[in-house]
């Protein structure tokens, strides 16, 4: 099911808030609770669907451009794709497996390569697509699968360590991530890429999408765009292409994502309307987790800006120190996916991500929901430990640690087959 925003594309950009309108974070007021997503910058409540998509919530995508995530980057005029390899017999004759390589600028940017299985006998398919940490390799056995030339992380199997180059030993080393034939049996596509083919994870190289752009001006951060914004913007280069293939269903594409990348599924959804259903996994503090947070467990915004400060613009690290200043909380980003279903998923063990924070953004956004007529988008509680919460708004939490594996997305499906039948 996908529902769309009628008056999108006619915005009154008269009544948004520009970057320029917007004072440095040490200028803002300060709030000791989480915003009203419903309350305007000029303190105009508001009560419709028509004031929502006009005025609140253009004004919270600029907002959460300019003080976190950084600037959204232009759409290509054209994405090409070349089919590099295909094959119907794979996943043990499950499904058809192949790679696309998409293009979208000039010879010397980066380029996506996603892989794509579909089942063999359910077409068009609903897909979930989403970024991978170390490259589709890692995701089959299969020979066929590229691996990535973009620098990778030394953690992940098969890396050489000193060079952080991918090599074929890590080929199906972390298949349980994105479990291919799983997903598939149950009729689903599937569609996801190395995140480092967009940015590679690492700050102050001036590579991958970022080196396409100029340096900030006497090289002040600011609103530059970052690297989880740039992950998020190839996301949508992904549904580029998904939109245009015969196997997959346009109208029923969720965007999946883990820890960081959940962060990116999160702004992907938010930033693209074509996506129907949206589930950040573990996704924490910068993603579903609330930066004003109630857990001391849970890892805070001073701490993500100084260990990993390129996966936000300059200015979300100046709240590090008062998070009250924030004029937005995550709320405000799941709210913007409304009115379309998102489901955050947790572990019981990994408090660093802040399950019981990320369910008060849930309840909090529920306000927008209840715009479009859903009288109870969240459920009134958590759900307990193991059973789905499959509200609009839905939430699951799990025994376990940081980590996703085939039951969660056992728990993906489950949704998906309410919201995208």
């Amino acid at each position: 099911m996908r529902l769309s925003l009628a008056s999108l594309g006619l915005l009154l950009m008269s009544a948004i808030a520009t970057p320029a309108d917007f004072p440095p974070p040490d200028k803002l007021p300060s709030a000791a609770e989480f915003p009203d997503v419903l309350t305007a910058r000029d303190g105009t409540k508001v009560t419709t669907r028509k004031e929502w998509e006009e005025k609140r919530r253009p004004e919270l995508k600029a907002l959460f451009e300019h003080y976190m995530y950084g600037r959204f980057p232009e759409k290509p005029k054209q994405v090409t794709a070349k089919v590099l390899f295909e094959d119907a017999k794979a996943l043990d004759g499950k499904g058809t497996l192949r790679e696309v390589e998409l293009t979208f600028g000039p010879p010397e940017w980066p380029k996506i390569y996603l892989l794509v299985a579909t089942p063999n006998d359910k077409t068009p398919a609903a897909c979930f697509v989403g970024p991978n940490f170390g490259g589709n390799h890692l995701l089959t056995p299969h020979e066929k699968v590229r691996v990535p030339t973009a620098w990778v992380p030394a953690n992940y199997p098969g890396v050489e360590k000193g060079t952080n180059k991918a090599t074929a030993a890590g080929r199906g080393k972390q298949a349980d991530t994105w479990p291919l034939r799983q997903v598939v049996e149950k009729g689903y596509a599937v569609a996801t890429f190395y995140c480092g083919d967009v940015q590679p994870d690492r700050p102050n190289v001036r590579e991958g999408m970022r080196a396409t752009l100029p340096p900030a001006e006497g090289g002040a951060p600011g609103d530059e765009t970052a690297t989880v914004m740039w992950w998020a913007w190839g996301c949508h280069r992904a549904v580029d292409f998904l939109v245009t293939d015969k196997a997959i269903d346009p109208k029923r594409l969720a965007v999946v994502g883990h820890s960081r990348l959940g962060k990116t599924a999160l702004l992907a959804g938010a930033f693209d309307d074509r996506i129907a259903v949206v589930i950040p996994h573990q996704s924490g503090c910068g993603g579903a987790g609330p930066s004003r947070s109630k857990n001391p467990k849970a890892e805070p915004v001073k701490r993500i800006t100084t260990v990993f400060p390129h996966w936000f613009c300059g200015h979300f690290s100046a709240f590090g120190d008062d998070t009250t200043k924030l004029p937005f909380d995550q709320h405000g980003l799941i709210a913007i996916c409304a009115p379309r279903p998102v489901l955050l998923t947790n572990a019981e063990d990994d408090q660093w991500a802040n399950p019981p924070g990320q369910f008060d953004m849930l309840a909090a956004a529920a306000p927008v929901y209840k715009l479009y007529g859903d009288d109870r988008p969240v459920a009134a509680k958590v759900p307990e430990q193991g059973k789905l919460s499959d509200e609009r708004l839905g939430y699951f939490i799990r025994a376990g640690k940081h980590a996703m594996t085939p039951d969660d997305w056992k728990v993906y499906v489950q949704f998906a087959d309410k919201w995208l039948r």
